[in-house]
């Protein structure tokens, strides 16, 4: 995969032209769009960054992180604090994200999305109120491990680190995590899956591959 370098500000733009000149593929009437990235990659500010390009554009936009949705402790402690299985099949809370963020975006759905589900320092669930997304409008859903789970994404990045950036980058506190980003890697091969792969290695120099032919 050859990679070509860009500024975030003309990366960002990128997506949202190309977001905005998509039809949902499912014929309803929202957008559904991926920033996906190990939590040392920036997909949270990049995610806003395309969030703000879609809004000059004059669509109304909802950006969602994947870490809202994690499972109750119990649950994800279940074999341990520091299990890289659990971490990769049992930590969010998929069925949640479904129910709650992509069932109400099918074609006629009513657009009322829950942004967020569960604080994981206080364990509890946040109590946050519904978000209504107008029709036209744009899901930015952003975080770890986003390309396994057959999401109906309309548009996805992914934000690719090296094995060596992301051992350098990864808190030391999280570095357990990191096998279940090398089996992300080898089962899914989110780079080959998304519609666009984007090398953050230095994140001051991103470099992407180009949308992906179809």
């Amino acid at each position: 995969m050859r990679f070509e370098a860009i500024t975030w500000e003309r990366l960002a733009e990128a997506c949202a032209e190309r977001a905005d000149g998509l039809r949902p593929a499912d014929g309803g009437s929202w957008l559904k769009v991926a920033v996906d990235g190990a939590p040392a990659a920036p997909a949270g500010e990049f995610a806003g960054r395309v969030a703000q390009a879609l809004r000059l554009r004059g669509r109304a936009v909802l950006v969602v992180s994947v870490e809202g949705f994690l499972r109750p402790a119990s649950l994800r402690y279940e074999y341990g604090k520091e299990d890289p299985d659990s971490y990769y099949g049992g930590w969010f809370d998929t069925g949640a994200l479904w129910r709650e963020v992509f069932g109400p975006l099918e074609a006629g759905g009513s657009g009322r999305v829950l942004p967020d589900l569960w604080d994981p320092v206080t364990d509890r669930a946040t109590r946050s109120p519904y978000r209504c997304l107008p029709e036209g409008g744009v899901l930015v859903l952003y975080g770890p491990l986003l390309l396994g789970h057959w999401f109906p994404f309309d548009l996805g990045v992914h934000l690719r680190l090296s094995p060596g950036a992301l051992r350098r980058r990864t808190a030391e506190r999280e570095q357990w995590t990191l096998p279940a980003f090398a089996r992300y890697e080898s089962e899914v091969g989110p780079g080959d899956r998304a519609d666009a792969a984007v090398r953050v290695d230095d994140p001051l120099r991103p470099a992407w591959s180009g949308w992906r032919e179809h």
